[in-house]
């Protein structure tokens, strides 16, 4: 397991769901609120967060 995959892949999981929940307006007070091209990149950052993370896990291919 590669912890530093692992990690980033969290930050961006988490990143990724504050910019869903703002684009979609659930989290008010920012420029980003009810704007859906936030929701899109949040999707995006989160689903490729989740990709990083699990290589982290999952470790390198065995030959």
């Amino acid at each position: 397991m590669h912890i530093g995959r692992v990690v980033v892949g969290v930050i961006g999981m988490l990143a990724g769901a504050v910019w869903i929940l703002q684009g979609s307006g659930v989290i008010p007070g920012s420029f980003m609120t009810g704007q859906r091209m936030w929701l899109v990149i949040g999707i995006v950052v989160a689903i490729v967060g989740l990709g990083i993370a699990y290589i982290g896990i999952r470790g390198p291919a065995k030959p």
